[in-house]
């Protein structure tokens, strides 16, 4: 499937935090991008949410978990009065524990307030202290949105045994932390070193310490995407970063987020984006 023709850019890459409301609109084109999503459903007698391939019809007070990378669109809901969080991939890859929540919970999309509502009495106070601090003038908000956030993903990660057997019903898949840390690290390391000589998933899978046939089936399951469409991701991701800065040429930037040629840099970026990278970067300029 062509991704590129749903990708939204509405959010800041530069941010670690966003929230949004008002949108007078019932629905949103089904999407991606790179950052998360929480959404607090609104009221009225209609609230339909589709995450992947499962449609949701929601009630008020419920609230709609979108990880990054994941497919999602409204169908037909109040966008006026629910509130929509975004948060940076980025920020939730700077902990440990956060990518471990962010793992554990990566089949959950839903938590609804009829049948948890004690955590989601817990997770709407939360989300209301962030509408609060966000929409205010202080000059600290993005950190203390962002301590919420934590705040919000502890308050989910204490409520975990009331999730584990859907999450188990739906075919998750555990690791220890011990596998979670190895994979994190070769993940961290290929975000660090995309210019290295050698990231083949046989190099990746020497440097965890483990199988490239076990290494191949985790990295699928942890990150939705299989190890080739995933480093064409991260290198995309930092060549869009680098089209911002105009003093770096096309070639240059190719260079430095990995790619081994103008001609696979090109190509990687048209099928992903539908255009090419200085088309995108004349965008960026207007």
């Amino acid at each position: 499937m062509d991704y590129s023709k749903y990708e939204s850019y509405g959010f800041d890459s530069f941010s670690a935090f966003n929230m949004s409301t008002g949108w007078k609109e019932r629905s949103y084109k089904v999407h991606w991008h790179s950052y998360g999503e929480i959404l607090l459903v609104g009221p009225g007698e209609t609230n339909i949410y589709k995450v992947n391939q499962n449609t949701y019809d929601l009630v008020e007070g419920d609230i709609v978990l979108v990880w990054p990378m994941e497919m999602h669109a409204i169908i037909d809901a109040d966008r006026e009065k629910a509130l929509v969080i975004q948060f940076s991939n980025a920020f939730m890859n700077t902990l440990f524990d956060l990518q471990r929540i962010m793992h554990f919970y990566r089949n959950l999309h839903v938590i609804c307030i009829n049948s948890h509502r004690e955590l989601v009495t817990q997770l709407t106070t939360i989300i209301y202290k962030m509408r609060e601090i966000f929409f205010s003038d202080s000059a600290d908000r993005e950190l203390k949105c962002c301590m919420l956030l934590m705040q919000f993903m502890l308050a989910l990660d204490e409520h975990r045994e009331e999730f584990a057997p859907e999450l188990d019903a739906g075919g998750r898949t555990g690791y220890t932390d011990d596998v979670m840390r190895r994979m994190i690290m070769v993940t961290d390391y290929i975000k660090n070193n995309l210019t290295a000589d050698d990231l083949s998933q046989s190099a990746m899978a020497e440097l965890a310490g483990i199988s490239k046939d076990y290494f191949s089936r985790i990295f699928k399951n942890v990150t939705g995407l299989n190890y080739s469409k995933w480093l064409n991701m991260i290198r995309l991701e930092k060549a869009t970063g680098l089209l911002a800065q105009n003093d770096l040429t096309l070639t240059e930037i190719a260079m430095l987020s990995g790619f081994q040629s103008i001609p696979s840099f090109n190509r990687v970026f048209r099928d992903e984006k539908g255009m090419a990278p200085g088309e995108y970067r004349a965008l960026l300029t207007k």
